[in-house]
């Protein structure tokens, strides 16, 4: 295969190793019934005027199963900590004794244990589309070079070569939403 073929594989692969990444970010923030510090990741907190992540200004753990601790480096932090973990809708109640902010997590009802499994889903479903898409304008770069000059036989093998990819990469999504269907519905 010549060097431009191998570039589209390449850049075909690293596409859908992108969706599968962007897959994991978004199922780690969807949260299973136990403490998962995780869910605060996108917490933007106002620190002297400029708003900076909760990772950078404090220490966020999971004491047990169902507590995420927050310990703030500064203690003028509580409160500003306290209003934005409020403020980004997570549907979580911060507890603040002055020196630590703990949060209970909450047990899942049933119903809501599905909601997020159908919102897994979902997700599951953007990635695999993503992974289809990178397929497809693969193809469509071969389509445009037999038109160019590559042989039918390379075409061919190089479609066959991103099917097996695309395959691949639906099976770990697939696995993926597995794994993270049974964390939710675990009780």
């Amino acid at each position: 295969m010549n060097e431009e073929v191998q570039f589209y594989l390449e850049e075909a692969k690293e596409r859908m190793d992108a969706a599968l990444n962007h897959l994991e970010v978004e199922l780690s923030k969807i949260r299973a019934g136990r403490a998962n510090p995780k869910i605060l990741q996108d917490v933007i907190v106002e620190y002297y005027g400029s708003p900076t992540p909760l990772s950078q200004v404090a220490n966020i753990s999971a004491p047990d199963p169902r507590t995420i601790a927050v310990q703030p480096w500064e203690k003028n932090m509580i409160s500003p900590i306290e209003k934005a973990i409020m403020n980004a809708n997570l549907g979580l109640n911060p507890d603040n004794n002055g020196e630590i902010i703990r949060i209970n997590i909450p047990a899942l009802t049933e119903e809501r244990r599905r909601e997020l499994v159908k919102q897994s889903k979902g997700e599951t479903e953007v990635a695999k589309v993503s992974i289809r898409n990178a397929r497809r304008d693969l193809i469509e770069q071969v389509k445009k070079m037999v038109k160019d000059g590559l042989s039918e036989d390379v075409a061919k093998d190089i479609e066959a070569t991103a099917q097996k990819m695309t395959d691949e990469y639906g099976k770990k999504v697939d696995d993926f939403f597995a794994k993270k269907e049974k964390d939710i519905m675990t009780i």
